[in-house]
């Protein structure tokens, strides 16, 4: 089945509640008003993967006196970073127990930059409720927790089980929920604002350029050079990064049946008056009908101390009630009206909510938007160098799950490509990062396991036959 490639990101989008607030030193920013001819390192995307990258760039002294040049098709962090949930959940039993540690890794290194830097972005610590309605899902859960028990105990002690349906109440679940589990570790957060912040601060301090409104239309090679073409003209690198997620395909044809589009909705839905904020973030896992394998996803907004505090439930998913397709949807200027109405009305059934609740039908929504995720054929990351094309990185392929990925994804990335600057062979660079932690085995990008994942079901058939694909953004 041949997988078709993902549009360029469009030019207008959904309107994202997090852009309400724009960072206006990056509104139509251009570090420099032409393009540069060339630069050391191109990183197409302006994400938590792409601004983490320059980040770790900057920061390394392997990388002194190379510049650093972002482009971006929209304005920056206008993709799927500032189109998400607002999570920053670690997902600690759905796969391996290396892969929950990395996530947990990466939250940590989130929330120590945000607290080292004071970032404005409405961090805070909460635990995740995954919430389970159907008898199926809430076993397979129990059944992947003693798994993870029996190999990695450190971890397996973040995660509980309840059933209780007193403990439900006091995390806000509804009575008819079959079971929660409740995982430390989690956080809730303004994405778009951490990034922003980041981008202004490397720009600021002479580190990076940055291009936004500079979409990359084709990349050519010549002369062991990358050639990006873009409507103000080509600029030229030795090595690229490909920070694009569900784009990817759009510039890398070959990886079109390995990150597949998947378009998101989301909202912003006004709680009851007079309640309270929720103790936690929560997943759904098959709630009203939903397929099992993609999740409903819940953060709420403070009600004080920040910009607009109106206590925002940021509430994601009902993918299943969407009447305009996803997988393969790589547009995001449309709004399903089916997942719309679903997200509207669902968090009045699956959570205790306070207030004036009664004879409340739907929340009135501040603001609903789509968001373009990247799912993966082998259901990791792809982090590494592209096969036969020397100088060229990738890091997406999320899966709906970056933002407890992204960060030291872009670490890792970073880490390979200046490896390979000091003379080391990729392999020890890659194996000696496995080996510390610094990156998952599953997630490294190697030509064996794009064959190995060519075996696989594609996206689309996986979708359509229930397999689980996490979808918490």
């Amino acid at each position: 089945m041949r997988s078709e490639r993902a549009s360029l990101p469009t030019p207008t989008s959904t309107k994202s509640f997090w852009h309400s607030e724009p960072n206006e030193f990056l509104i139509g920013h251009r570090t420099t008003e032409e393009l540069s001819a060339e630069a050391d390192v191109v990183i197409v995307g302006s994400g938590i993967t792409g601004t983490s990258a320059a980040r770790y760039l900057a920061e390394d002294q392997r990388a002194d006196g190379k510049s650093i040049v972002i482009l971006e098709a929209r304005e920056a962090c206008w993709g799927a970073t500032g189109r998400n949930g607002g999570h920053c959940q670690p997902l600690l039993f759905d796969r391996s127990s290396d892969v929950a540690e990395f996530e947990l890794k990466n939250v940590a290194a989130v929330r120590s930059y945000i607290q080292k830097n004071d970032v404005p972005c409405e961090w805070r610590d909460v635990t995740g409720c995954r919430s389970f309605w159907t008898d199926g899902a809430m076993q397979e859960a129990e059944k992947e927790i003693e798994h993870l028990r029996s190999i990695a105990p450190e971890i397996a002690r973040h995660v509980t089980i309840i059933k209780d349906k007193e403990d439900l109440k006091k995390h806000r679940v509804a009575h008819d929920c079959i079971g929660a589990t409740l995982s430390e570790g989690a956080a809730s957060l303004w994405p778009y604002k951490l990034v922003a912040f980041t981008l202004k601060k490397l720009v600021e301090d002479g580190r990076i350029n940055l291009q936004t409104k500079t979409p990359v239309t084709e990349i050519t090679s010549s002369d062991g050079k990358h050639i990006l073409h873009t409507p103000r003209g080509t600029i030229t690198s030795k090595t690229v990064i490909l920070a694009t997620n569900g784009y990817t395909s759009a510039l890398l044809p070959s990886f079109a049946d390995l990150i597949v589009p998947c378009r998101g909705e989301m909202s912003a839905l006004l709680p009851p008056r007079g309640s309270t904020i929720l103790p936690d973030s929560h997943g759904m896992v098959a709630a009203l009908d939903q397929p099992a394998n993609n999740d409903d996803y819940l953060i709420q907004r403070p009600f004080a101390g920040v910009p607009n505090p109106r206590g925002h439930l940021m509430f994601g998913g009902g993918r299943g009630a969407g009447k305009g397709g996803s997988i393969g949807i790589s547009d995001d200027t449309v709004i399903d009206e089916g997942s719309a109405a679903y997200l509207r009305a669902a968090l009045l059934k699956v959570l205790e909510l306070d207030g004036e609740i009664e004879g409340l039908k739907e929340l009135e929504a501040a603001a609903q938007w789509t968001g373009i995720m990247g799912y993966s054929r082998d259901n990791h990351p792809w982090v590494g160098k592209v096969p036969e094309k020397d100088g060229m990185w990738l890091c997406g392929g999320y899966t709906g799950h970056g933002m407890p990925n992204g960060t030291l994804c872009g670490k890792a990335v970073v880490d390979m490509v200046l490896g390979e600057y000091e003379g080391k062979e990729l392999d020890a660079v890659q194996t000696r990062m496995v080996e510390k932690g610094d990156i998952p085995k599953s997630y490294v990008l190697t030509k064996e396991r794009v064959k190995r994942a060519r075996k696989m079901m594609t996206v689309q058939q996986q979708d359509e036959q229930g397999v689980h694909m996490n979808g918490v953004v």
